[in-house]
């Protein structure tokens, strides 16, 4: 007996050595950074800078791949399945953690208990887009051009948040307007500067064309005016109320993931939005870089659920 309680320690101290290996040698290979969202769009930007500044301090590549479809359930639902191993990660939103459970009756994960929280990584800057040959230079005329022509304005959406704040919008303003849904803001891009849609509330991706005179900016989502644009008005300034819901990113892993690696990613995150060349990345595209630690986005992510899911029953949306 006193033999196989020895052979037992030795065993569990050997175990517990291989286990600290295991942990120190992280990571041995290449990482996956899955993005909900298709290539071009401000979540693609946001994750390919963060990606080649992590992948630098982890002495890894971090290879972003792209997993786009059903707002951000197919990306979520494929990350919660691999491995809690550290080389499978999400760059996740709140289209996928927030909106999901307001816009589709089933979604195959619960973002509380089915992920493991690394760090935020910042917020998403959106604006009020219209079409150069819609005939408004101002929120409020576009109210009226909306009004004037019951049914026949058309508002794209790439993401949760254009869904729920063109809604709530349109609800507060007593509109009626066409929803035609993207996949994302890139294709959503394409429809808006050949006119098939006419407005859309979008990321910074498109701002470029802003400033080639092809698309117009009447309003900002942002609390405050942007940097980038600081003639545009907030949406109180613009007459119209506040959108209360974040629109976040931040990175998880799998449920259960080791907590030395949570922390080795956690660390390296956090350098690498601190690195002057991707904080200029992620602005040029309006993105507002904000780090935290794995418990602050765990809380953020819990409060954020609560708002998300009363802004959709205020903006009238039904499950589908």
């Amino acid at each position: 007996m006193h033999r196989f309680v020895a052979l037992a320690r030795v065993l569990l101290v050997a175990c517990c050595l291989l286990g600290h290996g295991a942990f120190a040698q992280y990571p041995g290979k290449p990482i996956r950074l899955v993005v909900p969202f298709p290539p071009g769009g401000s979540a693609d930007v946001v994750a390919r800078s963060v990606a080649q500044a992590l992948g630098q301090g982890l002495g890894q590549s971090v290879v972003v791949e792209n997993k786009a479809g059903a707002d951000g359930i197919i990306a979520g639902e494929a990350v919660m399945k691999a491995a809690p191993d550290g080389y499978t990660l999400l760059l996740a939103t709140n289209t996928g953690f927030n909106a999901a459970p307001v816009l589709h009756k089933a979604v195959p994960y619960n973002p509380v208990t089915d992920f493991t929280p690394v760090g935020k990584v910042g917020n998403f800057g959106f604006f009020v887009f219209v079409n150069d040959a819609v005939p408004a230079r101002n929120l409020a005329q576009l109210i009226d051009y909306a009004r004037a022509n019951p049914g026949k304005v058309s508002y794209g959406s790439g993401n949760s948040t254009s869904i729920i704040a063109t809604a709530r919008l349109a609800q507060q303003a007593k509109v009626n307007m066409v929803h035609v849904p993207y996949k994302g803001d890139a294709p959503l891009t394409m429809d808006l500067l050949a006119g098939r849609v006419q407005m859309a509330i979008a990321t910074g991706t498109l701002l470029p064309h802003v400033k080639e005179g092809k698309l117009r900016v009447l309003a900002t989502l942002l609390p405050q005016r942007a940097g980038l644009l600081p003639e545009v008005p907030t949406l109180p300034e613009a007459g119209a109320e506040q959108i209360p819901m974040t629109p976040w990113a931040g990175v998880f892993g799998p449920a259960k993931m080791p907590r030395e690696i949570v922390d080795r990613l956690a660390r390296e995150l956090a350098r690498a939005l601190a690195q002057p060349e991707v904080k200029a990345q992620l602005e040029a595209v309006a993105f507002q870089p904000q780090g935290s630690s794995a418990d602050e986005l765990a809380a953020m992510l819990r409060d954020q659920i609560e708002i998300w899911a009363k802004a959709g029953k205020e903006a009238g949306i039904t499950p589908q």
